[in-house]
């Protein structure tokens, strides 16, 4: 049986005898043992002391970082790069049967009135519009789009045209030729004058004599097909791909714009978003910054010099400077141009470092009230479109300091 043990009951563990030198040996040993750790405990007490001096008071704390929520418009941008040029040249083509007899330099700029190239030692002279010269100009009362093209660059060029009839007026066209078989051709029928359309009236037509004799051409009062190219503007020539002695019916130069722009590959997914008429920033080579415009964008896709499709495939957008003088004195150079894609407008945002991400997923901010869940819509420079419960504009938030 054990002995039964109270408080007062000493325990003292039964230890074998042992020699002599032996119980010495570990009296000096424990004795060594507790004053190290004397010393130790000292040592410690020492330098918790030392620590807690140098603490700062209980309740003092790092100041916090804060951010303002504030009420803006938000868009997303991408920078391409561009270069300074005249553009994308396109071929001009003659359209007489004829032999080219004298054709201008590169680099010539030929404005409305003047001549793009001789066929039969005859001009064929530039007007402005936006469609080709397809029939010929001819007979009293002829209405179209085409004529219309005729009186205004006549106008413009400082002759009498007189009066043109109003859109909804209506007129009698020439009478069509009688066909063989036929005794005589019907008689035509009215037709009235829509918008944007001209008639080919007597004093047009006048106009169009003394133009021709001004031109030291028969002043007939028709214009041939052939006669008059159409572009929509002055252009300048770039080069030469036909020759004196060659056909007139058949590329003959290509031009370019007169006006310097800028020319801008773009991704098919980024051209997809690109209208003409979008505005634009272009960040030009010295680092000045103009604002400028879209103003075509083109449909076919850019190859390489080999003839092969670039890869990514690209479309050709041109962009043009709000003050050409801006870029009158850079003959080349490359550009960077800023688009402007999706935009909020008079939304709230925060800097995107306000974010906190949240354990079970979505994002919340950290306001002096606590967290707040919040509802993300665009990124955009750093900030970033938030909605959520109590947020208004001005609230502090919370941000890395």
């Amino acid at each position: 049986m054990y002995p039964k043990l109270d408080d007062s009951t000493e325990i003292i563990p039964r230890v074998p005898d042992r020699p002599a030198r032996r119980r010495g040996a570990l009296r000096w040993l424990v004795a060594g043992l507790v004053l190290g750790s004397l010393a130790l405990v000292g040592s410690g007490i020492a330098v918790t002391r030392h620590r807690a001096a140098a603490e700062p008071a209980t309740g003092a704390t790092d100041p916090v970082a804060t951010a303002t929520i504030e009420r803006r418009d938000l868009s997303t941008t991408r920078k391409l790069a561009g270069t300074i040029g005249f553009g994308t040249a396109r071929p001009l083509a003659g359209h007489l049967d004829a032999t080219v007899t004298w054709l201008p330099q590169a680099g010539e700029t030929i404005k409305r009135g003047g001549q793009l190239f001789r066929a039969d030692d005859r001009p064929v002279v530039l007007f402005y519009g936006s469609m080709p010269m397809y029939r010929e100009i001819a007979g009293p009362n002829l209405v179209g789009r085409d004529v219309r093209i005729v009186a205004d660059n006549l106008r413009t060029l400082g002759y009498a045209i007189g009066p043109q009839p109003s859109p909804g007026e209506w007129v009698t066209p020439p009478a069509a030729e009688a066909t063989d078989g036929d005794a005589e051709a019907a008689d035509p029928k009215p037709q009235r004058v829509r918008s944007g359309e001209g008639v080919l009236t007597a004093s047009l037509i006048t106009a169009i004599k003394r133009w021709q004799t001004d031109l030291g051409v028969p002043a007939t009062g028709t214009i041939p097909v052939g006669h008059v190219e159409i572009a929509s503007g002055a252009v300048r020539v770039d080069s030469i791909t036909g020759a004196p002695g060659g056909s007139a019916n058949e590329p003959l130069l290509t031009v370019t714009a007169v006006r310097k722009v800028i020319t801008v590959g773009a991704e098919l997914a980024d051209a997809a978003t690109i209208k003409r008429g979008d505005r634009v920033t272009v960040e030009l080579p010295d680092e000045r910054t103009v604002p400028a415009r879209v103003v075509t964008v083109g449909r076919d896709l850019v190859a390489t010099e080999n003839g092969v499709t670039s890869s990514p495939q690209m479309l050709t957008v041109t962009v043009a400077v709000d003050k050409p003088k801006a870029i009158a004195n850079l003959d080349s150079g490359e550009v960077q141009v800023q688009f402007t894609g999706r935009t909020a407008t008079d939304v709230l945002v925060a800097p995107v470092e306000a974010l906190v991400a949240l354990r079970e997923g979505g994002y919340a901010v950290q306001t002096a009230n606590g967290l707040v869940a919040v509802s993300t819509g665009m990124f955009a420079d750093g900030w970033v479109e938030i909605t959520g419960e109590g947020l208004t504009e001005g609230v502090a938030l919370v941000v890395p300091a």
